[in-house]
């Protein structure tokens, strides 16, 4: 068994967006609706393990960073689950339909109808999630972990300002995005996950927000009764800014610079197109004159990667 570092370029990802987006955005709307309440209770199952890991008196006390690292380590499982069961997260669609949009090959009222119908039913599998299997299951209704989802709603809620929020949300997910372009670089399962882990343990780990993670994280709290947060309070700053921001994260900072980099009149050069370029011919050289073969160490000491 060998180990490769091979994968996809750039260039053919963001063509393996595009056509996820064009297909996502022409689905029927019911197949739309159920696979993204799917998303929903799967990215919720991550939530409720986050919270269950940050649940630790002494670490919230002497090590507050230590424990949402440890926590933010295993959140990444919700993002593989949704991934790789092929279900519709709204947040990645702000990456898929926007490339295809800007493709042409895909209008933009369908863009917007997938984002409609995947925030919805992302809301509808979280909620369900929050009422049937962690509220009525009683998961969290009783110390320490009641209070870890109320302290840790009140600090995503109440503690920051609107705009604070939105720019997290920017960050989130710009990095969310990078995880499902990841996802779609590699060409195995294991490197699917590699590409993943990453950069959702990036967001966790750095406080950022996601508006579906907030649909777990803040209506839970509601239902065990927050004292601070109301459902109004939950509209105003854990959907409008953190949606508008997860938005520009995705759209644009993802989505909208990879379209312009190798899609828009065509392939720029990167280290992976030429890894690929050099792999290629140096399989060709090795069948025609093994002695002479380049390999792709030339290639890449071309890029500046490592010394000739």
């Amino acid at each position: 068994m060998s180990i490769s570092i091979d994968a996809y370029t750039p260039t053919e990802v963001i063509n393996f967006v595009a056509r996820a987006g064009i297909v996502k955005g022409n689905t029927r709307l019911d197949k739309v609706f159920l696979s993204s309440v799917s998303a929903g209770c799967l990215l919720a199952l991550a939530c409720g393990t986050a919270l269950s890991t940050n649940t630790s008196t002494w670490f919230q006390e002497n090590a507050p960073g230590l424990i949402r690292t440890i926590s933010a380590l295993v959140f990444p499982y919700g993002l593989c689950m949704i991934i790789l069961t092929g279900a519709d997260l709204c947040t990645g669609s702000f990456m898929f339909t926007t490339v295809a949009a800007l493709q042409r090959q895909l209008p933009w009222w369908k863009m917007l109808l997938h984002w409609f119908i995947t925030f919805w039913g992302n809301l509808c599998g979280s909620l369900f999630m929050v009422a049937i299997i962690f509220g009525y299951g009683e998961i969290f209704s009783t110390d320490p972990y009641k209070s870890e989802v109320i302290s840790f709603a009140t600090k995503k809620q109440v503690t920051p300002h609107f705009q604070q929020i939105f720019l997290r949300g920017i960050g989130c997910n710009w990095l969310v995005c990078l995880a499902c372009f990841f996802a779609l670089q590699g060409r195995d399962l294991a490197s699917k996950i590699m590409g993943i882990w990453w950069p959702i343990f990036a967001f966790v780990s750095l406080g950022f927000d996601h508006v579906v993670a907030n649909m777990t994280f803040i209506p839970l709290a509601i239902w065990l009764d927050a004292p601070e947060i109301t459902v109004g309070l939950y509209v105003w700053k854990g959907i409008i800014p953190t949606l508008l921001g997860n938005i520009v994260g995705g759209g644009l900072f993802v989505g909208t610079y990879y379209w312009y980099m190798y899609l828009l009149q065509g392939e720029s050069i990167s280290l992976a197109g030429l890894r690929r370029q050099g792999m290629a011919a140096a399989s060709m050289t090795e069948t025609a004159t093994p002695a002479t073969a380049g390999g792709k160490d030339d290639v890449e000491a071309m890029a500046g990667a490592v010394s000739p």
